[in-house]
C-alpha cells in the first residue's frame, strides 16, 4: 500500500523559509516521480513542483520558480521542497503525490498535473502571515 506522509509545514513570515518533507514507509520513493501540489483556501489544487525518478528532471510552477527547490534524499527515502522567500500567496495545504504505475514522465516543460498522480499524502499546512 502506498502511503505518503508530509511534514514541515507551519507559520512563517513573508520572506521566510520552510522545508517540507515527503516520506513513505511502504514505498521506495527513489523509483517513482514525486510531485508537490498545494491548495489555497477556495482554490483548486495547483501543481508546485515535481521530480523525475529517471533522470532527475524537475518542473516548477511559474509562481514558485527561483524560490522553491525540489530534491531527493534517497538514503532517507525522502523528497524535500525547500521554500524560500515565501509570500502570502504561498499559503495553503501542501501535498506530495506519486505515481507507481509508470504513467508519469516529468519534464522541465510539462506542468505537474494532479490527475496524473494516484497516490497522495494527507497534506501539511503552510501559513505565511505577518
Amino acid at each position: 500500500q502506498v502511503q505518503l506522509v508530509e511534514s514541515g509545514g507551519g507559520l512563517v513570515q513573508p520572506g521566510g523559509s520552510l522545508r517540507l518533507s515527503c516520506t513513505s514507509s511502504g514505498v521506495n520513493l527513489s523509483y517513482y516521480p514525486i510531485a508537490w501540489f498545494r491548495r489555497a483556501p477556495g482554490n483548486e489544487r495547483e501543481g508546485v513542483s515535481c521530480i523525475s525518478a529517471i533522470d532527475g528532471s524537475t518542473n516548477y510552477a511559474d509562481s514558485v520558480r527561483g524560490r522553491f527547490t525540489i530534491s531527493r534524499d534517497n538514503a532517507r527515502n525522502t523528497v524535500y521542497l525547500q521554500m524560500n522567500s515565501l509570500k502570502f500567496e504561498d499559503t495553503g495545504v501542501y501535498y506530495c503525490a506519486t505515481d507507481t504505475w509508470g504513467r508519469v514522465v516529468v519534464t522541465t516543460s510539462d506542468e505537474c498535473k494532479p490527475d496524473d498522480y494516484p497516490y497522495w499524502g494527507r497534506g501539511t499546512q503552510v501559513v505565511v502571515t505577518s
